[in-house]
């Protein structure tokens, strides 16, 4: 006779509701910027389209090593496509849960204003997440089924991106709430709303 239960092995960032504080500043720092964005000086031409950077949170998740090149420019407006990629470790837990590593891999386009060094980002952006659960099962060895799935991620972005026209220190940091759809057996629900999240990024634009 089948007896099986699910046991699922999950990664959930879900960040306090007191990091909804960090709206304020974000929201100020977005007021400075939008002063510089629509003043009168001519914006400058990009001639460094290309970025590499480390980006905590956001559009990676936990974490992700990602490329990004500006495809469109005109006047203020430029638009960019990224994609990274990350690895997640996952710690064993005897005798149930093996451990084992985890890729993610994820893309955005986002669209930024502004005349210089100084910009207000907005975007969206989607990611997949590789996870697995540990089934108890006694119709298989060891009494125990591995189910391998990918869940999916999408993000918005709104926030400040700092990259020079002529290549340099690159930095971003944004307010990036998320959708996620899981599609794991045993999991509680199919799609589930995160608010409350933010990322930062920071690298070189060449």
């Amino acid at each position: 006779m089948l007896r099986s239960f699910i046991i699922p092995k999950k990664t959930k960032i879900n960040l306090s509701l007191s990091s909804k504080f960090l709206l304020f500043p974000l929201i100020a720092s977005l007021v400075l910027i939008q002063n510089n964005i629509f003043a009168q000086d001519e914006a400058e031409l990009f001639t460094a389209k290309n970025a590499i950077y480390a980006e905590v949170g956001g559009n990676s998740s936990l974490y992700a090593l990602n490329y990004s090149r500006i495809f469109h420019q005109k006047g203020r407006l430029k638009i960019s496509a990224s994609a990274g990629f990350s690895m997640r470790y996952t710690k064993a837990s005897e005798p149930i849960y093996p451990s084992f590593w985890s890729p993610s891999w994820s893309s955005e386009i986002t669209a930024f204003l502004g005349k210089s060094r100084h910009h207000l980002e907005f975007g969206t952006g989607f990611l997949t997440s590789q996870n697995r659960d540990f089934i108890i099962d006694t119709n298989y060895q060891n009494n125990i089924r591995e189910q391998v799935y990918w869940d999916q991620f999408l993000t918005g972005r709104i926030g400040y991106r700092y990259q020079k026209p002529d290549g340099g220190f690159f930095f971003r940091a944004g307010y990036t709430p998320v959708l996620v759809f899981y599609n794991s057996e045993g999991a509680d629900y199919g799609a589930e709303f995160y608010p409350v999240r933010f990322g930062i990024s920071a690298g070189i634009s060449f």
